[in-house]
């Protein structure tokens, strides 16, 4: 390979590698995910925290519950190593949620390390509490505070506007739409008919089986044209060379 298409090559795929680090370490943040949470229920949320830092440990997380979207009830799941603290304060004005009415909730959850339990650099810690009702909202977001043994402290607080970039420090959202379905099912769709004697399913069927033959034959089509082409051309070519060969003797 030539020296200049090999440097450039090189170039390249270092400005790949170059590219991807940074999206890995823009996508390296706090996040809270959960798999039985829907409205009305309880459920247990996970705050996945990395490390960010070449050289500290994180050694504390302060993760808020905004008064709009209280939870009445928080339990705090032990992580070894770590003492967990909630503080509660007043939901004013009163938040309604199914049916009773919220004035006071934990407002923050606050998990800090041992001497030396620290989430070292290139590690990461997850950090779970039990909470509900869950309210009747599409998304909760849980602004957090990382901080670290050198003093440093990172705010996942901004806001994530749908449509828009994710901001650098994202404020941890649980996404809740469709949360309902997954718990308890998803309800057929509106326009589908019912299938009491089977005929929807059969004409399904029918519909599905008459499409592939369709695709089966055309295949075979175009199939037999090329094979058809190809002869013509080993045809065209044994006469070429039957002509050359009797001019040859001639």
């Amino acid at each position: 390979m030539p020296v200049r298409p090999l440097r450039a090559l090189v170039a390249s795929s270092l400005a790949t590698v170059v590219v991807l680090a940074g999206a890995g370490a823009a996508s390296a943040h706090v996040r809270v995910t959960s798999s039985d949470a829907a409205p009305g229920g309880f459920g247990e949320l996970t705050f996945r925290v990395p490390n960010e830092s070449d050289t500290a440990s994180t050694v504390s997380l302060r993760v808020q519950i905004p008064a709009e979207t209280p939870l009445a009830s928080v339990s705090v799941k032990p992580v070894p190593g770590w003492t967990a603290t909630t503080s509660t304060g007043p939901v004013d004005p009163p938040v309604e949620v199914h049916g009773s009415e919220v004035t006071e909730a934990v407002t923050e959850i606050t998990w800090v390390a041992d001497p030396g339990a620290g989430i070292a650099p290139g590690q990461y810690q997850t950090f779970s509490i039990s909470a509900g009702p869950i309210p009747e909202v599409d998304e909760i977001s849980f602004p957090a505070i990382q901080t670290y043994d050198d003093g440093v402290e990172q705010a996942w607080i901004e806001p994530t506007v749908e449509g828009q970039d994710e901001p650098e420090s994202p404020a941890p959202v649980l996404s809740l739409t469709g949360g309902s379905d997954a718990a308890h099912g998803s309800a057929p769709a509106a326009d589908a008919p019912a299938e009491a004697d089977g005929t929807a399913t059969g004409a399904a069927s029918d519909a599905t089986a008459a499409d592939a033959t369709a695709a089966d034959g055309s295949g075979l089509a175009v199939a037999a044209l090329v094979v058809g082409g190809l002869g013509l051309v080993v045809g065209a070519a044994a006469l070429a060379l039957a002509l050359a060969s009797r001019r040859r003797s001639s």
